[in-house]
């Protein structure tokens, strides 16, 4: 359900802004939304993990966060994220 360590450092590696960024949103929403497609994955199969669907609606909420902070301070750095990851087809 969790991301391995590699995948975690190739996905801070494409959407870092800058050298060792780890801290930005557009890092933090990538890492978010792997784990959020797993644990999606997880639960197709498993349908009655209620305590992993709630974990799951939690990073859901993080994730829509981070994205409306985003919007708010630079709207071309979200549009550009949203694009990338797929989100808001």
């Amino acid at each position: 359900m969790s991301i391995s360590a590699e995948r975690k450092q190739a996905l801070i590696q494409e959407y870092a802004t800058k050298k060792d960024d780890t801290g930005s949103p557009e890092v933090q929403v990538a890492v978010l939304s792997e784990r959020i497609k797993n644990l999606t994955e997880h639960l197709k199969g498993h349908n009655k993990d209620n305590h992993s669907r709630r974990g799951l609606l939690v990073m859901v909420g993080q994730r829509r966060r981070m994205l409306d902070y985003l919007k708010v301070t630079n709207e071309g750095r979200y549009d550009s994220l949203i694009s990338r990851l797929g989100l808001r087809r």
